[in-house]
């Protein structure tokens, strides 16, 4: 259930990357509105930074893109971009590490909204704290967290909060490829715009199974949460866990499965860890949320490659007994054109389903083609023009959008 930077003490070290890119955008709709519609063109200049260190006593993984946009006739105000992701682990002796995360994002406010600026915050994920972990036999193993986490949206209406997490996990080595065990959390949460206190206790059995060219983990177990505002207390309990499996089709076809279920508020890190998930935050209040993604990619002996992706997810709000549903399908297709020349084209289909609501189902279908050309080795220009259109059953809801997009990207280190 929680962040984690597992997996880092066996990463392989990379050099400082470090890239940008200057790209002009024209919109027939760039407000993405149903009438009256607003062309402009986005200039948007971003720089992209990428590090990893050597395994070691300290160990630390950057991956990070901002950037900077200007609208020609002024449509919005400049926009900042922010995406980041910094893992790190500290040993401080055999037995105890210290761990820091870090993860910046720029997420949609209102689902029922186009993502447009005036719809985007900032939300920010800090977490800190030490992990103690030893091994009283040669099979077992007992991990002790303690964390301090801090969640913050540049937006001042959306839900700050601060988060103190306990938890402790027994981990048993049944053979080479097998691993169960049992874990245990308790997550105290003070949301301060709403004035709301989320406390979260849970207990799961978790495993670990691995194949020549399979892994498969997962937990399975109980959560309760309460919920306590000013004029109200609720407490919600039920099953929660999360399955995830990773399976070599051969070697060019990866598949990956994954599922979870879990009771929460919009300041966690679930869509951090669920990619395709997004909070409604219009909704201040804790949810039950049942995700799954699935994904498959395969390359082809021509230097081709295509992605396929669905996904599905249930978010019902606890406290006002609103349901919404999201599902999708996306792909994407590559294929290099001439030893310089590559080609690329995507499609995608979402669809919403919000329930409590008379008029709420919307249908979103996204298309787009492009074309990219190495200049030399280090510098790149791209092109792709593309199809966007939203149906609703609420006429407010409904868009049409065509844009196209000319951009140069280097590649500094």
């Amino acid at each position: 259930m929680a962040i984690a930077s597992a997996g880092l003490s066996t990463a392989v070290a990379e050099p400082l990357r470090i890239d940008g890119s200057l790209e002009g955008r024209f919109s027939d709709n760039v407000e993405l509105s149903s009438s009256n519609e607003t062309s402009d063109l986005e200039t948007r200049a971003t720089i992209g930074i990428g590090y990893r260190t050597d395994p070691g006593r300290c160990i630390a993984d950057l991956s990070s893109r901002f950037g900077y946009g200007y609208w020609l006739d002024d449509t919005y105000d400049p926009e900042v971009y922010s995406n980041m992701t910094f893992l790190g682990d500290c040993e401080i002796n055999d037995n105890l590490s210290w761990e820091l995360t870090d993860y910046l994002r720029d997420v949609t406010q209102d689902t029922r909204a186009g993502d447009t600026p005036e719809n985007r915050t900032r939300k920010n994920i800090f977490r800190t704290g030490p992990v103690l972990s030893f091994r009283p036999t040669s099979v077992d193993e007992l991990v002790f967290r303690a964390s301090y986490e801090q969640t913050d949206y540049s937006e001042p209406v959306e839900p700050d909060s601060e988060r103190y997490i306990a938890s402790a996990a027994w981990n048993h080595l049944f053979s080479p490829t097998l691993t169960a065990g049992l874990f245990a959390e308790a997550d105290r949460a003070e949301l301060d715009t709403v004035g709301e206190d989320v406390d979260r206790d849970t207990l799961t059995a978790t495993f670990s199974k691995q194949w020549v060219a399979t892994r498969l983990s997962g937990s399975l177990g109980v959560s309760q949460l309460e919920s306590r505002r000013p004029n109200s207390e609720s407490e919600n309990d039920g099953i929660v866990g999360n399955l995830r499996l990773e399976r070599e089709i051969n070697p060019t076809t990866l598949l990956t499965l994954a599922a979870n279920r879990e009771l929460t508020d919009q300041t966690s890190d679930l869509d951090i860890r669920i990619g395709s998930f997004v909070f409604n935050l219009e909704q201040t209040e804790p949810v039950e949320v049942t995700a799954f993604r699935a994904t498959l990619d395969k390359g082809f002996s021509d230097g081709s490659s295509i992605g396929l992706t669905g996904y599905g997810s249930q978010t019902d709000y606890l406290l006002s007994d609103l349901t919404d549903y999201r599902s999708g399908v996306n792909a994407s297709y590559r294929r290099p054109v001439t030893e310089f020349m590559g080609f690329n084209a995507g499609l995608g289909y979402d669809f919403y389903d919000y329930g409590g609501e008379t008029d709420s189902n919307d249908h979103v279908l996204d298309l787009r083609v492009g074309l990219d050309y190495q200049l030399s080795r280090k510098l790149t220009a791209n092109g792709s023009i593309g199809h966007e259109r939203r149906e609703s059953e609420t006429a407010s809801r409904e868009y049409d959008e065509n844009w196209i997009l000319l951009g140069l990207s280097y590649q500094f280190r």
